[in-house]
């Protein structure tokens, strides 16, 4: 019962959202945050990505018509060390004088749950761009007494295929290949 009840709320929200989210452009509200997990060793770390510019395009009632354009300034990372965050940023790793930003595009969706999505894109980081499934979990909520949504996402990357290891980088011996990107956004509509 609680199931169907979450249903029937949630396709009324969206009916009443319908005509105002048609073709409607969804910018980043402050406090949206991407993150990324990896390991050095058998020690677990974070980062932040701070400076994330992402315009969407996205219809509740016609989710295969959404369109992602984000962009990611990677000198704007946050890490707990000075040592680690210069390390990121050289030509071994993200060489952000070369390619400071990464970028990912999409321009179609499809269903997969109640509220959760899939989205086919592009990613590109340094000069490497590859095709890229994003996963999605999309609620309606209020911020600030407005409509806006609230994106989740946990997705995970091979960062060699991007080139994000040259040289002593490239050894998954002590930084393994897989990183995670976890996405936490409210977006309002434009």
């Amino acid at each position: 019962m609680r199931t169907f009840m979450h249903r029937v709320s949630l396709g009324v929200a969206l009916l009443g959202l319908s005509a105002a989210s048609q073709a409607a452009e969804w910018v980043l509200e402050p406090g949206s945050q991407v993150t990324f997990e990896y390991s050095y060793g058998t020690d677990p770390y974070e980062g932040r990505f701070t400076n994330v510019q992402a315009n969407f395009d996205i219809d509740p009632m016609r989710p295969t018509s959404c369109k992602f354009d984000v962009t990611i300034n990677i000198e704007d990372i946050e890490v707990d060390s000075p040592e680690v965050l210069d390390y990121l940023l050289d030509y071994e790793l993200f060489d952000v004088d070369t390619w400071p930003t990464a970028t990912f595009s999409a321009k179609s969706c499809r269903l997969t749950g109640v509220n959760t999505f899939e989205s086919d894109g592009t990613l590109t980081i340094r000069d490497q761009t590859n095709p890229m499934t994003f996963p999605f979990e999309l609620n309606i909520e209020t911020c600030d007494g407005q409509v806006c949504f609230h994106m989740t996402s946990e997705v995970e990357i091979l960062r060699l295929e991007y080139g994000v290891g040259q040289g002593y980088w490239a050894n998954t011996a002590e930084v393994p290949n897989e990183v995670k990107i976890k996405v936490d956004v409210y977006a309002l509509m434009q």
